[in-house]
């Protein structure tokens, strides 16, 4: 039992954290969810090999956007988004020129959004985050890096990317696998991404949680669900990224839990997928923020918070939308 206790003090706050639309009763019934899966994660992980590092990218400094000088900003985030960066960033770079005479360059680092909070609180020097859970931005105001506000100082609470979950399956579904209850079937093999690294992995909990108790389920017959259906995971991945490379590339399992955006965007790149989107499911939102201790020490924090906000306008939302991002509650209103 003392392993379980060691568990939920590592886990326990990331629960109680979590962002602001789940209510405390929800949040306590999740903390039973949250231990099974990370002891799940280390006995799969043992069998799936090692994860890589996150690149590291950090700020030299840079001057307020009153000097007119070049400023740089260390953009980290989760791994999920980066093609919707890459088209957001151009357009919010020869916006700032435009209006503020001063050219803006951007460092990336993309990973999981468990290991890019930890390497953000070990030292990599953020200017940005696009995390994928609130947990994981609430464990940096722990930290000191973030103030406690975050979501009032920006539009949807700081919610910048919505999805849901999807399940991937091979070619023809031959398995049959249409619903998160097929999960638990015998001899039904999946992939999911390390609750440990991954915030998406903790959403595909979430969704397995939720479903078990949309079908009536009390709480102990919910962690039976969950417990059930990770015992068929077939392999861990560091990120929800490389986790579609584990099933698409290197064929492992018979499912995928993955983002819906994330399907979306492979098949605009030509991918023959076969998915279902479960009509019990969960709504996956994603936050931004700047980190305050870094802005501060690089003289940055005008254009982090304006490129943050930039994030909220129709441009930027339009270009999340076209790697599949369902409407944020912005672009709703």
């Amino acid at each position: 039992m003392s392993r379980w206790h060691n568990l939920l003090g590592r886990w326990g706050h990331p629960v109680a954290s979590l962002r602001y639309r789940v209510g405390l009763s929800a949040l306590n019934r999740f903390v039973s969810l949250f231990l099974v899966g990370a002891v799940l994660s280390i006995s799969v992980a043992a069998c799936s090999g090692g994860n890589t590092s996150s690149t590291n990218a950090s700020s030299p400094g840079a001057s307020p956007a009153s000097a007119k000088q070049d400023v740089e900003l260390t953009l980290v985030a989760y791994a999920v988004p980066k093609a919707a960066h890459d088209a957001i960033i151009p357009k919010f770079q020869e916006k700032w020129k435009a209006e503020k005479g001063q050219n803006v360059t951007f460092k990336q680092s993309y990973g999981g959004s468990g290991s890019q909070t930890r390497a953000i609180i070990d030292g990599l020097e953020a200017d940005v985050v696009h995390l994928a859970i609130g947990a994981d931005v609430n464990k940096l105001v722990k930290a000191g890096f973030v103030k406690d506000n975050w979501t009032k100082r920006v539009p949807n609470n700081g919610i910048v990317g919505e999805t849901v979950a999807a399940i991937i399956t091979r070619e023809g579904n031959p398995k049959n696998i249409k619903t998160f209850e097929d999960l638990t079937k015998p001899g039904v093999k999946w992939v999911t991404a390390d609750p440990k690294t991954s915030g998406g992995a903790r959403w595909n909990y979430f969704a397995l949680w939720n479903y078990a108790k949309k079908q009536g389920a009390d709480d102990g017959k919910a962690l039976e669900f969950v417990t059930n259906a990770y015992k068929n995971v077939v392999v861990l991945t560091k990120d929800a990224r490389e986790s579609t490379d584990a099933f698409a590339k290197q064929g492992q399992g018979d499912a995928l839990v993955n983002y819906e955006n994330e399907v979306i965007l492979a098949k605009q790149k030509g991918e023959k997928l076969d998915y279902t989107i479960p009509e019990v499911n969960i709504s996956i939102d994603t936050p931004t923020t700047i980190i305050d201790k870094n802005v501060d020490k690089h003289g940055t924090r005008e254009v982090a918070q304006a490129f943050v906000e930039y994030l909220f306008t129709p441009e930027a939302q339009r270009e999340f939308a076209k790697v599949g991002f369902r409407p944020s509650q912005i672009a709703k209103s």
